[in-house]
């Protein structure tokens, strides 16, 4: 029983093919495609206001230099809510559970903030390992430590957004095991874990929207250090 709760984190196979590209690839699919017309539908109007709310609020900090990202950074966070909200649906799979996918959105990205702020400017970029101020004998160890902490920040948003994913549908799972354990034993008890088990989904889809706007805000910051 320990085992099967962590099955539905395996990417599932079909004749031996990964489904996993079908997943990435079906968010794209199901948002609106823009028209022509002077006048959209109310679908298409509340993601436009959604996505232009969002830019603003994630252009605010950066300087005019940081708004060549907005594309990039806007097109990822609309793609992580779709891919973490469509996970909590029955029978289907959450890329997002899976660390190395994390990382391989988040090592690139924080890769080119840090070259980019080697590039623009190198003195800048490099003053933040060495605090101003620092006593002489505490130099060598503050820039080891600033060092690392540099080096960590991919793996903390990997592993940020893997680990409160992980957890959710987890627990999701568990409590929903527990409700139809007790079903025929204790049916208050089991309405009453239905209703914490609803009231539990509606907290992990805040939870995957809030997650993917922190992935992207933290990026964001990370970017604005360097830019």
């Amino acid at each position: 029983m320990t085992l099967s709760f962590f099955n539905q984190f395996a990417s599932t196979t079909l004749l031996g093919i990964p489904l996993i590209a079908i997943a990435l690839a079906l968010p794209w699919v199901l948002f609106p495609t823009p028209s022509s017309r002077w006048l959209n539908n109310r679908l298409s109007t509340l993601q436009g206001w959604f996505i232009n709310r969002f830019t603003q609020q994630l252009l605010l900090p950066l300087n005019v230099g940081g708004h060549k990202w907005a594309l990039l950074l806007t097109s990822l966070m609309v793609f992580l809510i779709t891919l973490n909200t469509l996970g909590l649906l029955p029978y289907t799979f959450t890329p997002t559970t899976q660390l190395s996918m994390n990382m391989g959105f988040a090592v690139p990205l924080w890769l080119a903030t840090v070259i980019i702020g080697l590039r623009t400017q190198p003195t800048h970029a490099l003053g933040h390992l060495l605090p101003e101020g620092t006593p002489t004998l505490l130099i060598p160890v503050l820039i080891i430590i600033e060092t690392i902490s540099l080096l960590i920040r991919p793996l903390a948003l990997g592993v940020r957004l893997t680990a409160n994913l992980t957890a959710g549908h987890l627990l999701i799972q568990l409590i929903a095991t527990a409700a139809f354990v007790l079903l025929p034993l204790m049916p208050t008890v089991a309405i009453l874990t239905a209703t914490l088990l609803f009231l539990l989904t509606l907290l992990e889809v805040a939870v995957a929207m809030i997650q993917a706007y922190v992935f992207v805000l933290l990026l964001s910051l990370y970017l604005q250090e360097n830019v």
